[in-house]
């Protein structure tokens, strides 16, 4: 813990993104103990931030395992005609004839990567006739789906496709600000409660486990993700106000006071360290604060009172509240957060500090992540045999073509094979 001091790495660390291992656990606790309580955000309640795309990840494994054996025959179908050249060619050959133009080709999953089985699943429904087509001419393609299992599996995907749009956000290199996470996360709150009211006994019994493992994880994230949507001047109180209602039902109004008294305290505490809040510059101007008299008499009007009370109440406002009565602003195009925080700090000082602080929070490794495991995607058990110059080669130009490709989020993987996932807090 030595370079934690000597780099002030103690009072510059608020939060810590880690996957969902027990043993990550027992090493947040060991670095609190480390740092200093006042230092961090609310003493340290909100250190631990979940890997959104783990839990993701872990929620979705749960609802593929109600399709497992379909899911197994479609991948060993798919990577009966990927094992050659020849069966390839075969293969392009017989879509060809059953009129199929799709340019997509055939590739095996990651049995750890989810996503990567949901791209193997969307192409294979594409070729599913060309798949029976075979059947009736290769006496050694034995491992055809049944129609029943094609129907199940086409029905699981079409509902996970909200869960591959999530995942390709959370999993974004650009490393998006956490604020867009909130609306996504509860869109995926409130599909899976849908989904238990499905005619279909399949797609209920996912959904009844995706959603059990959902609210596991649930209560841990959106908090810091709903105080982020708070502090986006699109959405405010309206991301709230809108999501937790059909969420929680009746006991929306209480979770959204939740989130409203996390953002309190977080200003409360930000308060504390720069001094006491001033007026934002542009704010409306308050009323007079003391109580005018008569001129002949000295009494005091009920009027005059009220005049009086009402000045004392927009003098108690703090920034906090003068930015929540704020008009939202209107939704733009490749909207900045950060720059506009940075642009209105003069006028919300202590709220630009915890934007600056919350909004950085990174909700996911997978960024970090898919740095060490960039090897391992290219030198596969089926390509184990590359020369080092090779390698190297492969390895750079895939990261000179992604450069190319602008706006792009790269997420075509986000564990490493060897990777077993945990599911416990």
């Amino acid at each position: 813990m030595d370079g934690f001091y000597e780099w002030n790495i103690d009072r510059k660390l608020s939060t810590l993104t880690l996957d969902n291992y027990s043993t990550n656990d027992a090493v947040v606790e060991d670095i609190l103990k480390e740092l200093p309580s006042a230092s961090l955000m609310l003493h340290g309640s909100l250190f631990h931030m979940r890997c959104c795309a783990h839990i993701l990840n872990l929620i979705v494994q749960d609802g593929l395992s109600v399709i497992g054996q379909a899911i197994a025959r479609i991948r060993e179908s798919v990577g009966y005609w990927s094992a050659s050249p020849k069966r390839e060619q075969k293969f392009v050959e017989a879509a060809r004839q059953e009129g199929i133009e799709s340019t997509k080709k055939l590739a095996l999953d990651c049995k750890t990567h989810w996503n990567s089985t949901y791209l193997m699943l969307e192409t294979a429904f594409i070729y599913k006739d060309v798949f029976f087509r075979l059947k009736l001419r290769e006496p050694k393609y034995r491992c055809l789906p049944t129609e029943e299992e094609w129907e199940l599996a086409e029905q699981v995907c079409s509902k996970l496709k909200i869960f591959y749009v999530a995942t390709n956000l959370f999993s974004g290199t650009k490393y998006p600000t956490s604020n867009i996470y909130f609306p996504k996360v509860c869109e995926i709150r409130i599909a899976l409660s849908n989904w238990l009211r499905c005619e279909n006994d399949l797609i209920r019994n996912m959904a009844a486990k995706m959603l059990e493992k959902f609210n596991k994880y649930w209560d841990v994230i959106n908090g810091v993700l709903g105080v982020a949507s708070l502090l986006d001047p699109r959405y405010k109180m309206k991301s709230l106000d809108y999501f937790f209602p059909r969420i929680y039902g009746v006991d929306g109004k209480y979770h959204i006071l939740r989130i409203q008294g996390l953002l309190s305290d977080l200003f409360n505490q930000y308060q504390s360290k720069q001094g006491s809040s001033q007026p934002p510059p542009n704010a409306a101007p308050s009323l007079q604060t003391n109580i005018p008299c008569s001129e002949d008499d000295g009494f005091v009007s009920d009027f005059e009172m009220y005049i009086a009370q009402e000045s004392n109440v927009v003098e108690g406002k703090s920034e906090l509240d003068f930015y929540l009565e704020e008009k939202l602003l209107p939704g733009t195009p490749n909207f900045d957060i950060l720059v506009w925080w940075k642009t209105t700090g003069p006028k919300y000082p202590i709220l630009s500090s915890i934007a600056r602080d919350i909004l950085a929070i990174p909700v996911s490794t997978v960024a970090s992540e898919s740095i060490f495991s960039t090897g391992g995607k290219v030198v596969s058990p089926h390509r184990n045999k590359l020369h080092s110059d090779t390698l190297k080669a492969l390895m750079c130009v895939q990261n000179w073509l992604q450069a190319d490709i602008k706006g792009q989020q790269s997420c075509s993987t986000f564990f490493d094979d060897t990777d077993e996932e945990e599911d416990e807090l």
